[in-house]
C-alpha cells in the first residue's frame, strides 16, 4: 500500500498542464508534493485514516496560477482602506470621484494626503462624452481645499492631483520647462493636474514614507486576495531605488525587508519572485549600474518561497500616455518617446543597450519595461548583442508587455531562448483605448499571442495588478475570445489561442520564467502541491463564463490557503 496522502482529489477533471495537456480524474498529495495523478482506483489506494479526501464532484483541479507580473505590495495598497478606491466599478463619472475625495476629506485632518488609485479616463463618464476632456486639479479643488490630493491612475504612468498638492510640492511653468508634455498643460500654460511618468516623481515624492507595518499590510491584503483567485506564485516587478517614488514607494527596496518578515513569520502564502529595480522611469545607465553594483549579492531563506531573480530595466512609456517608441506615427501624428526621461531617440537606445550589457555580465535574468514595437525591437537586439558578447547558459531574459511585439523581435525571442511576459487582462480593458491611438489595425494586433506562440516563443501572462484585477480567469477569456470590457467587441481574432496554450502562459510557462519548471507549475509526481479547484468544467465551459466560474480551494505547497469546501 502507498504511503497515506494528506490530500486526496476524486471525481474531478485535472488538468495537470503537463506536456501532453493530460487529463485526469484524481491526484493526491503527500508531504507537500503531488503523490500520484490518474483515476480513482490509482489514486483512491493513497487514502488513509488521516487523509482529507476531497470529491471534487466534476469540479476542475489545476496547477496554482502563477500571476507572473504583479505589484505585490502596490496592489495591497492601492486596495481601502488604504487607499480611495477610483476605478471602475466603484466609481462612473468624475463626479463619483469628486464624492469620494469629499468625504475623505471630511475624515482626514486638514493638510494630510489623500490618495487613491484606479482612476481611468475610459470609464468616466465626463471623458467618455468627450474624449477632449480629461480630469483636472479643478475637478478636485472645491471638494479639497485644505488637503493635497494625489490620485493614481490604473495604469500607474500618470497621476492626478489638486493644486493644493502642486503648490505643495512646487510644481509649475519652471517644471512644464524642464518635463515638457510629461505634465499636461492648459491654454495658458499652467499644468492641469495630471502628470505622466517620470513627471509624477515631483509629487510622489512628497509623500509621507510608507512604513514597515503598512507595507505588511498591504502585502497580507494582496496574499489574501490572491488566495480566493487560486494565485499561489507571482512576480513582484521592481523592488529597489528606483521604486522609491513608483507607487507610493511600494516598489522601494524596503518591501523586500518586509517580505524577508513574513516569510520568517510563516505569513508568505504565494510564493513570490522578485525583480530588482535599481533606477526608475528615465534612469541614466550610470545610475542603474551605479545603484546595482551598490545592491549586491541579495539572498533569502528560502528561496522556493521568496527568490530574487533578475533586474528590471525602464526601456519606454506606455501607449495611452504617447510614450512608446513606435515604428509608424499615432493616429493623428506624433511617434512618442522611446524614453520616459530626455534625450534623443539614438542616446536613449545606447543608455538601455548599455544597462542589458552590464546586467547581463552581472548573471542576472532581464526584465524590460517596453511597449512600442520600434523599442522592443531595440530592447530584443540588446538582448541578443549582450548574449554574443558575453556567452551565458540559458539566461531567460524577457520583454515585459510586449504588446506591439514585432515579427522581427518574436525571431530573436525565439532563437535565443528568451521570453515575453503579455497581460491579457489590460487587452481586455485598453482594447477600444488602443484604436484611439494606433489605428484599428494595429489594436487587433496588440497582444499577439497566436504569433508569439507559433513563433516559439515562451510566453507568460500577468496581470500588472494594480494595473489590472489580478483574475486569471478574466485573463484565459479574453486570450480565447479577444473581447474588449467596454464594448464586447472583438479586437483581434486572429490572434485568439486555445485553453491549453492559455493555461500554460499562467502555469508552466510562468514557472519557466522563475527558473522553476523542473518542481512547479504543473500537476506531476514529485512537483511540489500548488494547486486550485474552479467551481465546474473548465475543458467544457463556453469562455465567456470562464470568469465566473468561482476558485472553492487553492494550497500552496499543500497548505491549504483559501477553502471553500470545507464540511
Amino acid at each position: 500500500m502507498a504511503t497515506p496522502a494528506d490530500l486526496v482529489f476524486l471525481n474531478g477533471s485535472v488538468l495537470t498542464v503537463d506536456p501532453a495537456f493530460t487529463v485526469a480524474s484524481a491526484a493526491a498529495v503527500t508531504g507537500g508534493v503531488i503523490s500520484a495523478v490518474g483515476d480513482h482506483e490509482a489514486v483512491a489506494s493513497h487514502i488513509g485514516p488521516d487523509t482529507r479526501v476531497v470529491d471534487l464532484g466534476g469540479r476542475t483541479l489545476l496547477p496554482g496560477i502563477n500571476d507572473s507580473h504583479l505589484h505585490g505590495c502596490a496592489f495591497g495598497i492601492g486596495m481601502p482602506p488604504l487607499s480611495l478606491a477610483v476605478g471602475s466599478p466603484a466609481v462612473r463619472s468624475l463626479a463619483d470621484v469628486a464624492e469620494a475625495v469629499r468625504e475623505a476629506a471630511e475624515r482626514t485632518p486638514a493638510g494630510e494626503w489623500i490618495t487613491g488609485h484606479g482612476w481611468d479616463p475610459g470609464y468616466l463618464e465626463e471623458c467618455v462624452a468627450d474624449p477632449s476632456r480629461l480630469p483636472t486639479r479643478h475637478d478636485l479643488d472645491a471638494v479639497s481645499p485644505d488637503h493635497p490630493v494625489l490620485l493614481y491612475s490604473f495604469s500607474g504612468h500618470a497621476t492626478w492631483v489638486n493644486s493644493a498638492a502642486l503648490e505643495l510640492t512646487g510644481v509649475g511653468r519652471d517644471a512644464v520647462a524642464e518635463y515638457g508634455s510629461l505634465i499636461v498643460t492648459d491654454a495658458d500654460g499652467e499644468p492641469t493636474g495630471i502628470l505622466h511618468e517620470a513627471a509624477q516623481d515631483l509629487v510622489h515624492r512628497a509623500l509621507p514614507a510608507l512604513d514597515p507595518a503598512v507595507r505588511a499590510t498591504a502585502i497580507k491584503a494582496t496574499l489574501g486576495a490572491l488566495a480566493a483567485l487560486g494565485i499561489t506564485s507571482y512576480t513582484e516587478p521592481g523592488l529597489g531605488p528606483g521604486g522609491d517614488a513608483l507607487m507610493r514607494g511600494a516598489m522601494a527596496h524596503s518591501t523586500l525587508d518586509v517580505y524577508r518578515r513574513l516569510l520568517a513569520d510563516g505569513e508568505l502564502t504565494a510564493r513570490v519572485s522578485v525583480l530588482l529595480l535599481p533606477s526608475g522611469m528615465g534612469g541614466t545607465a550610470e545610475e542603474f549600474i551605479e545603484a546595482l553594483d551598490g545592491l549586491g549579492t541579495v539572498t533569502t531563506a528560502d528561496p522556493r518561497l521568496l527568490n530574487v531573480v533578475g533586474v528590471k530595466v525602464f526601456a519606454d512609456g506606455v501607449v495611452p500616455n504617447k510614450t512608446a517608441w513606435m515604428h509608424e506615427p499615432y493616429v493623428g501624428g506624433g511617434c512618442g518617446s522611446l524614453c520616459v526621461g530626455s534625450g534623443s531617440d539614438d542616446e536613449r537606445v545606447a543608455e538601455v543597450r548599455r544597462m542589458i550589457r552590464h546586467a547581463h555580465a552581472a548573471g542576472y535574468q532581464l526584465g524590460v519595461h517596453v511597449t512600442g514595437d520600434r523599442g522592443i525591437d531595440a530592447v530584443t537586439e540588446a538582448f541578443a548583442e549582450a548574449a554574443t558578447e558575453h556567452p551565458r547558459t540559458d539566461p531567460r531574459h524577457y520583454v515585459i508587455h510586449g504588446d506591439f511585439l514585432s515579427a522581427r523581435s518574436m525571431k530573436t525571442l525565439a532563437s535565443h531562448g528568451f521570453g515575453v511576459n503579455m497581460n491579457p487582462t489590460i487587452k481586455w480593458v485598453v482594447a477600444d483605448l488602443e484604436e484611439e491611438f494606433v489605428g484599428a489595425e494595429r489594436a487587433a494586433y496588440a497582444w499577439p499571442y497566436r504569433d508569439a506562440i507559433d513563433a516559439g516563443v515562451t510566453v507568460a501572462s500577468g496581470s500588472d495588478a494594480p494595473v489590472t484585477f489580478p483574475d486569471w480567469r478574466q485573463g484565459v477569456a479574453t486570450m480565447l475570445l479577444r473581447e474588449s470590457k467596454a464594448s464586447g467587441r472583438v479586437s483581434g481574432p486572429d490572434q485568439r489561442i486555445q485553453l491549453a496554450e492559455a493555461l500554460r502562459t499562467y502555469t508552466v510557462n510562468a514557472a519557466w520564467q522563475d527558473f522553476a519548471e523542473e518542481w512547479k507549475g504543473s500537476l506531476e509526481v514529485g512537483k511540489v502541491a500548488d494547486l486550485c479547484v474552479l467551481e465546474g468544467d473548465l475543458l467544457t465551459a463556453a469562455p465567456s463564463d470562464i470568469p465566473n466560474m468561482p476558485v472553492v480551494l487553492t494550497a500552496v505547497g499543500g497548505r491549504i490557503v483559501h477553502d471553500l469546501l470545507k464540511d
